[in-house]
């Protein structure tokens, strides 16, 4: 374990699964401490190698995500730059090597669940938009109480994939749970700490995602929902 929190590669071989999302979350986690602010140019591909003991490959692969990931932007013949500086306490709601992990998780999810709330629109029976609207209420609860809501967030997202009465769309919200509830975690405990208005604007999301469904609007449903998950991706990266 280094001086920033990120383990590195052990010397009898063992390394974790992906050495760049360790590096990816170590760079995340210089710039929310700032350690690397905001129009600061990030040490060279060399430094950053000799830093996290790994590969210069391995260090591409991690900016390039980084970049992706609107984190940094690379000046050619310059150099990589900080962008945006993420809060402090995303690193309290992740473990290493995970939050490059959950923002490909967010990726696949802005696609698939999107195509499931178009499904939904259309496929819908009267006992899936009940199961919809309960979720949805339990998630008013929720935000009136003040309380995190991961698992209410997730069974609405299962309600829609449910309403889509396809069994490979179950199948795959199902098996996806526990990552889809660690990007959850993050982003609705960051919402938390912001203001009301911010937490009024995520519920608002699921409101838009849901009335879409209920009114058959099979692109207005998936263009609610592809939103909703590329503003909770945003969040996540979000400043102070």
């Amino acid at each position: 374990m280094n001086d920033i929190g990120v383990q590195y590669p052990s010397r009898d071989g063992t390394t974790p699964d992906r050495l760049s999302d360790v590096v990816y979350d170590g760079i995340v986690s210089l710039i929310a401490r700032g350690d690397l602010i905001i129009n600061s140019r990030l040490p060279s591909e060399t430094d950053l190698s000799s830093r996290f003991a790994v590969s210069r490959t391995v260090v591409r692969e991690a900016l390039g995500r980084l970049r992706e990931d609107g984190v940094i932007v690379s000046r050619q013949g310059s150099g990589s730059y900080v962008t945006r500086q993420p809060d402090m306490a995303v690193l309290r709601f992740s473990q290493v090597g995970s939050l490059a992990d959950v923002q490909r998780c967010f990726e696949f999810r802005a696609g698939h669940e999107a195509a499931a709330a178009s499904l939904a629109a259309v496929r819908w029976q009267d006992e899936d938009l009940q199961r919809l609207k309960d979720s949805l209420d339990l998630l008013e609860k929720c935000l009136k109480n003040g309380t995190v809501g991961i698992d209410e967030d997730r069974r609405f997202h299962e309600a829609v994939a449910q309403a889509t009465r396809n069994q490979y769309y179950i199948s795959i919200q199902v098996s996806m749970a526990s990552h889809i509830a660690t990007g959850m975690n993050i982003t609705r405990q960051l919402s938390l700490m912001r203001t009301p208005e911010r937490l009024r604007a995520v519920q608002l999301e699921h409101v838009a995602i849901f009335e879409a469904i209920q009114q058959r609007d099979r692109n207005g449903a998936g263009a609610a929902m592809e939103r909703h998950i590329l503003n909770a991706r945003e969040r996540m990266f979000e400043g102070v």
